[in-house]
């Protein structure tokens, strides 16, 4: 039987979507807008057809390319990911006020009683890695959590791995989830980090996504029920709740790159792979670093070749996105995007452009599974 490797590229979003200027994005083009600031040498994708997808290249492709756009009204992690697997959101999510503070005085009561403490910290919208320069060493002074959020749907939450506890920020997270996924708040988010002062912080690899439960079945539901191994890499556990998935494997990106690579050889037939290379968003859109987002998009490209070498006779590999992070754009915020589509292992074709559920029916004709979902396949 056919393996299918489905990988995203965090944020490598390709031009602003249709609905873009509903959300202040109209002009954004995250592909694009790096390669003219700084360039992109990434010979295997562009090869496949990442150029033509972009817009930025008409030497003939090799593979399968295309753009897909998404139906749900968030330009997040779970809304992409659950649409790319096959389930749009059904719901509008729940988004916190840019103000000070930002969170209902009943969520902020509720974490400070969890951790024993008069109040909480931050209580704003704010980068990550900011909020920890700024408060990490009153929150290792008092035992204050350091909670914030974005113009995503999210509560996280920032704590000392050593001073707090890994665990307890992961209790404490795990409390939280029920209470805001009430509310439609799409992730609560484990944040810890290390170091003994602002200038030696630093986060680590031991975040944790609490996410809300995917409505109705996915890709990796479809795949498991046909008796398919599944297989997560990243966050794609978190995004799902473990749902679906038989085995997930976490790291930063170079770690993440190990474990494609290791399931390349060791997947089973017939296998799924869903993969998620979070750090073109987490340490560069956000931030908005081109060069940093460049120099990261041409190490995948470089990681990536000799992966591609190994895919057995039958394999598809797919890469796509789940959303824009314009690292040009004003803000720091996620950008409405549509979203590249390139393929190997499909044999060359320009598939124009596709919805995000179509890359889930695509998938699941390739592996030849039972449920299709609401997409058509573009293969």
């Amino acid at each position: 039987m056919s393996r299918a490797f489905l990988v995203v590229l965090d944020s490598a979003g390709c031009g602003h979507a249709p609905d873009a200027a509903s959300f202040g994005d109209e002009g954004a083009n995250t592909l694009l807008h790096i390669h003219k600031r700084v360039g992109l040498k990434m010979p295997n994708l562009m090869r496949l057809g990442l150029g033509q997808a972009v817009g930025i290249s008409d030497v003939k492709a090799e593979g399968l390319h295309g753009v897909a756009r998404e139906v749900s009204l968030g330009k997040d992690t779970p809304s992409g990911h659950w649409e790319l697997s096959g389930v749009p959101v059904p719901w509008d999510w729940h988004y916190f006020p840019d103000t000070t503070p930002s969170f209902p005085p009943k969520i902020s009561a509720e974490v400070a009683k969890f951790c024993g403490t008069d109040g909480i910290l931050g209580d704003c919208h704010a980068s990550g890695t900011a909020i920890i320069e700024r408060l990490g060493e009153e929150h290792m002074r008092t035992g204050k959590p350091i909670c914030y959020t974005s113009a995503d749907s999210v509560f996280q939450i920032a704590a000392h791995e050593e001073s707090f506890g890994l665990e307890r920020l992961q209790q404490l997270c795990r409390h939280m989830a029920p209470i805001l996924h009430a509310m439609n708040v799409g992730r609560v988010i484990a944040r810890p980090f290390v170091g003994a002062d602002a200038a030696s912080f630093e986060r680590t690899k031991n975040r944790h996504d609490y996410a809300m439960e995917v409505p109705s079945p996915t890709l990796l539901d479809w795949a498991k029920a046909d008796g398919r191994a599944t297989y997560g890499i990243g966050k794609i556990g978190d995004i799902f709740s473990g749902r679906g998935v038989d085995e997930n494997r976490k790291g930063f990106d170079d770690v993440l790159m190990g474990h494609l690579s290791d399931l390349v050889d060791e997947a089973p037939d017939g296998a799924l792979v869903f993969a998620n290379f979070v750090e073109f968003d987490s340490l560069y859109g956000h931030r908005r670093d081109p060069e940093g987002y460049a120099a990261h998009l041409e190490w995948f490209d470089a990681a990536i070749g000799p992966i591609l070498a190994k895919l057995r006779a039958g394999d598809l590999m797919l890469f796509t996105a789940d959303h824009g992070n314009d690292p040009t754009w004003e803000g720091t915020e996620h950008t409405r995007e549509q979203v590249p589509v390139v393929a190997a292992g499909v044999g060359t074709k320009d598939i124009g452009q596709v919805m995000f559920v179509d890359v889930a029916a695509s998938v699941a004709v390739h592996l030849g599974l039972s449920e299709r979902g609401p997409g058509r396949s573009f293969l």
